[in-house]
């Protein structure tokens, strides 16, 4: 379970830093969807998103070191990292932002409710990886698969906003406004000549 739970939390801390780093422009993003939470004073955007992308490298630096000191560190720093972005979500959605999730890169899904759950959750697994005891010798098979199972759980984390729009129904375009049909005189009737000769 450590294991599975170590392969998940690094998967998405690397997928999360590298999708801020990859750029100048990804950084400069990241801190203004900080801004726009408005849960920080605009001036302390830059240092937090500094703080942030810091704390997430060292998260999965201090996992992938063979240790049970770093291991248990780096659960810790993910574990109190992933429970600061739950709480500062929330913050943001009951104060009416509609911000979309930065937390992999770009994104044009909007943060909500499942994302505070999400990160809770991992901030849970986290946790108990972390005060678990360490086990002695491990299978291979046992550490094939609880590897793989870690890998593939923190692929679909970081890659469930995406899905989640390719599944999500296509706004019908607006309607373009159709003029008015033309208006016709009508017709005059028509008199026979004889009759009009009889009038006459």
């Amino acid at each position: 379970m450590v294991l599975a739970v170590q392969s998940l939390v690094v998967v998405v801390f690397l997928v999360s830093s590298a999708g801020k780093l990859k750029s100048r422009d990804a950084v400069r993003e990241f801190t203004a969807s900080l801004r726009r939470l408005r849960i920080l004073p605009a001036s302390a955007a830059g240092p937090a998103a500094f703080s942030v992308l810091v704390a997430e490298v060292a998260v999965w630096a201090l996992l992938v070191i063979p240790a049970s000191v770093t291991r248990t560190a780096g659960f810790g720093v993910a574990a109190g990292l992933l429970t600061v972005f739950a709480a500062g979500i929330a913050l943001s959605l009951r104060r009416g932002a509609q911000v979309p999730c930065r937390c992999f890169g770009a994104s044009t899904t909007p943060l909500g409710p499942w994302h505070v759950v999400r990160n809770l959750l991992l901030a849970g697994a986290a946790a108990l990886a972390a005060v678990l005891p360490s086990q002695g010798p491990v299978r291979p098979g046992g550490l094939v698969v609880a590897v793989c199972a870690g890998l593939l759980l923190g692929a679909l984390v970081a890659l469930f906003d995406d899905l989640v729009a390719l599944f999500r129904p296509v706004p019908a375009p607006p309607r373009p406004l159709s003029a008015p049909p033309p208006r016709h005189p009508a017709p005059r009737p028509h008199r026979p000549q004889g009759e009009a000769r009889w009038h006459s």
